[in-house]
C-alpha cells in the first residue's frame, strides 16, 4: 500500500489529500474542518466576495453559514435626532442578510442571520464568534467603514488580531 500526498488548490485554499489507492481518495482537512462559517457582511464588495468564499468553504466541508451585521449604536441623547437614520440601517441590514440567504440557498448552504447593535463592531463579531465556537471568521479586507486604512479596514484589522477563531480576509 502506498501513501501518498497531493496538494490540490481551489479558490487559493489548499486542501489536504491522501491516497492510498488511486481508486480512494480522501478528503481531510475540509471535510470536518468548517462546520460553522461566520461572515460579516455590510453589503460592500469585498463583504460580497467574503460570502462567496464563505460559500465555497461551506460547499466543500458541508458547513452552516452565519452572517452578521453590525448596526452602530448611537448615544441616547441622540436618539431623538437619528430615529428615521437607524430605522434607514436597519432596514439596510435586513436587505443584506436576505440577498445573503438568498445566495447560500441557491448553492444549497444553510444561512442563518445575525443583525447587532453595538459601539465596536470588532468586539461584538469576535465576541459572537467565540461564544457561538465558529470555526472560521471570513471577512472582507474592507468595508464601508472610514476609508482611513488603505489596505486593511480597521474592522478586519481588529478582527485579525483580536480573534481566538481563525480569520479569513478576503479581498
Amino acid at each position: 500500500m502506498s501513501l501518498s500526498f497531493n496538494f490540490i488548490v481551489n479558490f487559493n485554499i489548499e486542501i489536504y489529500v491522501y491516497t492510498i489507492i488511486p481508486q480512494i481518495t480522501f478528503v481531510i482537512m475540509l471535510q470536518n474542518r468548517f462546520k460553522k462559517i461566520l461572515v460579516g457582511i455590510d453589503g460592500s464588495a469585498n463583504s460580497i466576495r467574503g460570502l462567496n468564499q464563505a460559500i465555497s468553504l461551506a460547499r466543500q466541508s458541508q458547513g452552516i453559514i452565519t452572517g452578521i451585521h453590525v448596526l452602530p449604536e448611537f448615544p441616547p441623547s441622540y436618539e431623538i435626532n437619528i430615529k428615521s437614520y437607524r430605522a434607514q440601517l436597519s432596514k439596510q441590514g435586513k436587505k443584506f442578510m436576505e440577498s445573503a440567504k438568498t445566495s447560500a440557498a441557491r448553492h444549497g448552504i444553510e444561512f442563518h442571520e445575525k443583525i447587532a447593535s453595538s459601539k465596536n463592531a470588532v468586539d461584538t463579531i469576535v465576541g459572537f464568534a467565540s461564544k457561538s465556537k465558529f470555526d472560521v471568521i471570513v471577512i472582507g479586507s474592507r468595508g464601508l467603514g472610514s476609508p482611513k486604512a488603505n489596505y486593511v479596514g480597521s474592522v478586519a484589522h481588529g478582527i485579525v488580531n483580536n480573534s481566538k477563531v481563525p480569520v479569513l480576509v478576503v479581498k
